[in-house]
């Protein structure tokens, strides 16, 4: 067996940062931005209204206050989008909408709260102003947003929902960015059933290939489910001959001692095997090598394979630790690994065979201090333990166990991902 440490080294050593391609910026949420962004144009390009209200000059609303308003002339109005065709001279105003660019002559904005608009009656040829105002108020600045030629967004960026805006707000509608990896999913058993069928008797529903394939989304990679392989080199083989165009291939099961279990015997035979077994509970049985393949533009080259536990909770654990990365530095991402806490733990544990446990369970914060509990059984196929939790209690190789009230490290399953 080898540690997390070894394994995850070797299984990063085997991927590279993949190619770029062109997305509309509404497909690319989550992608690594491929190219430097410069701005074509300026952003607001000319002065205009924070604020609704009038254009004015504000050394015409000195001494002005709601006892002593001061009145202006209404010379025209302007709505956002329109250009102004008054100048703004002194003792006039131009009723003005937000957004609408400041006409000449005016080096501030009145709110209409800040006039008489409301509770006048006199005709709309006149504004009384109730405040003196400060040249500049409620004006924003042509450019303040983004400047003509300058660079935006930067290369290795992660596209969020404000990089999108930002984006659209220069008309860009597409954008280069790194491509996301493909990853092909194959389920291992006779005793599978696929979920759409029928349940025989002494059969379990395929589960593994979804629950996998949902990480795979979740994480930014494209879902490919290859179905169900039986417990024979020839079905496996047949089945991993479908995803040879992949960039990553994923079996669940199929790679412990059973006599059944023929994972790691076909990606000896196919390709080569790097590892098998890790120091950890659960997903002990962990096989990962490389088969040979085909690229996307038919080149032949080699394919990483993760061959996953076929219990449900191994196979989502060793996922987020081993696949999960993997996926992450294909798209070009820089950090790989979960938010981590130290919380208290409110159960015991105990740890008998020197491997790094990792325990479901609910973690809370409470007075500034993090506390965790573990979901209840800790089995492999309690699948709906992981529904529970939000977080992996650890106890390293070396501790025998942990007493309930002592502080652990847990590794964070539903926090922020970028």
């Amino acid at each position: 067996m080898i540690s997390i440490e070894q394994a995850l080294e070797k299984i990063l050593s085997y991927v590279d940062v993949l190619g770029e391609e062109e997305t509309p910026i509404l497909e690319c949420l989550r992608q690594v931005l491929a190219e430097d962004i410069y701005s074509g144009i300026t952003i607001p390009p000319l002065d205009n209204a924070a604020m609704d209200g009038y254009a004015v000059q504000s050394r015409d609303t000195q001494g002005a206050s709601r006892q002593s308003p001061r009145f202006l002339r209404v010379i025209d109005t302007v709505a956002a989008g329109s250009i102004p065709e008054c100048e703004v001279e002194p003792g006039t105003a131009i009723r003005i909408m937000t957004g609408a660019p400041i006409p000449r002559g005016a080096d501030s904005v009145v709110r209409f709260e800040d006039t008489d608009e409301v509770l006048r009656k006199r005709s709309s040829s006149e504004i009384g102003v109730l405040g003196e105002v400060a040249a500049g108020l409620d004006i924003r600045r042509a450019g303040e947003d983004i400047t003509r030629g300058s660079m935006v967004l930067s290369q290795g960026t992660i596209i969020r929902p404000p990089e999108v805006g930002v984006l659209a707000s220069l008309g860009r509608s597409r954008v280069k960015v790194i491509r996301r990896p493909v990853v092909a999913i194959l389920a291992t058993g006779d005793e599978l059933v696929d979920i759409e069928q029928p349940l025989p008797a002494g059969r379990i529903y395929n589960s593994n290939t979804y629950s996998v394939a949902a990480l795979v989304k979740r994480y930014g990679g494209i879902p490919r489910i290859l179905g169900i392989a039986r417990d024979n080199e020839d079905s496996l083989v047949v089945g991993l001959h479908q995803g040879l165009n992949a960039d990553m291939l994923i079996t669940a099961g199929g790679v412990s001692a059973g006599d059944y279990d023929v994972v790691k015997d076909v990606l000896a035979k196919q390709g080569e095997i790097a590892f098998w077994t890790v120091r950890m509970k659960p997903g002990k049985p962990l096989a990962f090598g490389i088969i040979k393949g085909v690229n996307q533009d038919g080149i032949a080259r080699d394919i990483p394979h993760l061959g996953l536990p076929g219990n449900p909770v191994s196979s989502m654990v060793t996922f987020e630790l081993f696949a999960r990365p993997a996926i992450l530095k294909m798209m070009g991402k820089k950090k790989l690994t979960k938010p981590t806490v130290d919380a208290v733990l409110e159960d015991s544990m105990v740890n008998s065979d020197g491997r790094r446990v990792f325990a479901r369970a609910i973690v809370e914060k409470r007075d500034g201090q993090y506390f965790a509990r573990l979901t209840g059984p800790q089995g492999s196929g309690i699948l709906t333990s992981m529904v529970l939790a939000n977080g992996l209690v650890i106890v390293p190789e070396d501790k025998a166990g942990v007493e309930a009230g002592e502080v652990v490290r847990v590794m964070m399953l539903d926090w922020s991902e970028e």
